[in-house]
C-alpha cells in the first residue's frame, strides 16, 4: 500500500466517492487509477482495500482534506476512487435491451444518480442524457447512484428529439412523463414491447419538442394534495410499474 500523497483531481480525472460506489466499480471491473482512503478509516475498509489490491489498483492513504479535494466536496465516507474521464457510450453501442430511460434536461446530478440507481435495479439497459444544459456523470451522480453507474451505460446525445427518432427506428415506443397528460401510467398500453421512458427536467418537465415527439404522454395518478413527484421519484415509480407488468407477460 502506497503512503504517498494522493493527487488532486483535475480535468482528466473522474472521481468516484463513497464506499458503495467504489466497491461496485471494483466489482464491475471498471478501469480505476487509484483508490484513496482516509488513513483514520482504513481499518474499516479491509474488504474494499483487498478487492482493490486484487484488481491491481493502487491503494493510497490520505487526509480528509485530500479526499475532499479528490471528491470535489462530495460526501465520500473516507474513500475515493479516481478513474479516467467517464466513458459515455453511443446509442449504437447499447446492447439488446427493451427498456431505456431518456433524460430531457435533468440538471441535478443527484437526480441523475438516483434515476440511474432505479433504472439499473429495474433492469433498464441504459440511460440517455443530452450534452448541453443537463447533468452528466459527476462525482455527485456517482455517489447518488450507489454503484449503479458502474453497471448502467450512459449515452450522451446532442439532441433528444433526434435520439427518440433513432430509438423509434430500433423498435422503441417513447413514453413521456407529464403532470397534465390525459392518460395515466396505469392505463398506458405501450409497455409490452421496447420502451424508452422520457423524464423532463426539474420544475419545467419535458421540453415542448420532446413532448410532441414522444408516442405517449402519461401521468402518475396522485391521491394526495401535491400535483407531482420529483424527477427521480417519478422515474422510479414508472420503471417499476413497467417491470411489474413485464413479469406478468
Amino acid at each position: 500500500m502506497s503512503s504517498g500523497r494522493p493527487p488532486q483531481a483535475d480535468a482528466g480525472v473522474h472521481a468516484i466517492p463513497g464506499r458503495k460506489p467504489v466497491s461496485e466499480a471494483l466489482r464491475a471491473g471498471r478501469r480505476l487509477q487509484a483508490v484513496t482512503v482516509d488513513r483514520r478509516a482504513a481499518a474499516d475498509l479491509e474488504a474494499l482495500l483487498s478487492a482493490a489490491q486484487q484488481a491491481g489498483v493502487s491503494v493510497r492513504r490520505g487526509d480528509r482534506d485530500d479526499l475532499d479535494r479528490l471528491s470535489g466536496g462530495v460526501r465520500h465516507q473516507g474513500v475515493v476512487a479516481t478513474a479516467p474521464p467517464y466513458p459515455y457510450r453511443r446509442l449504437a453501442e447499447l446492447g439488446d435491451t427493451d427498456l431505456l430511460v431518456v433524460l430531457d434536461g435533468v440538471t441535478d446530478p443527484q437526480n441523475l444518480g438516483a434515476i440511474a440507481r432505479s433504472a439499473e435495479a429495474a433492469g433498464a439497459g441504459g440511460l440517455v442524457v443530452r450534452e448541453r444544459r443537463s447533468a452528466g456523470v459527476t462525482p455527485a451522480a456517482e455517489k447518488a447512484a450507489a454503484g449503479a453507474l458502474s453497471w448502467l451505460p450512459v449515452v450522451m446525445v446532442p439532441n433528444i428529439v433526434r435520439a427518440l427518432g433513432d430509438l423509434t427506428e430500433r423498435g422503441f415506443w417513447s413514453v413521456g412523463l407529464a403532470t397534465a397528460a390525459p392518460v395515466t401510467l396505469w392505463d398506458c398500453g405501450l409497455f409490452d414491447g421496447k420502451v424508452a421512458i422520457t423524464v423532463g427536467g426539474e420544475g419545467e418537465g419535458l421540453s415542448r419538442l420532446v413532448a410532441q415527439r414522444v408516442d405517449q404522454l402519461v401521468r402518475i395518478p396522485m391521491s394526495g394534495t401535491l400535483e407531482s413527484l420529483n424527477a427521480s421519484a417519478a422515474a422510479a415509480v414508472t420503471l417499476f410499474e413497467i417491470a411489474r407488468r413485464k413479469t406478468l407477460l
